[in-house]
């Protein structure tokens, strides 16, 4: 994982939990085959393009709220 691309993900999801989070569920997800929303000339792991596409706004996240299930 580039040190470079994860400083600048904690940049945009502050909290390490959910960056954890956000980050291990993108790369299952591409591992089994969904496309990058990013472009890379250098080949990237995974775990960067995850990161990438955070740092350039193509993935967020939501917080599940308990009390609006309700």
């Amino acid at each position: 994982m580039r040190d470079d691309y994860l400083k600048q993900a904690q940049q945009i999801i502050t909290d390490p939990n959910i960056l954890i989070n956000v980050v291990s569920r993108r790369v299952k997800q591409l591992k089994t085959g969904m496309k990058p929303l990013v472009e890379s000339l250098e080949r990237l792991e995974p775990e960067d393009v995850a990161l990438r596409e955070i740092i350039e706004g193509k993935i967020s996240y939501e917080l599940w709220d308990p009390s609006q299930d309700k």
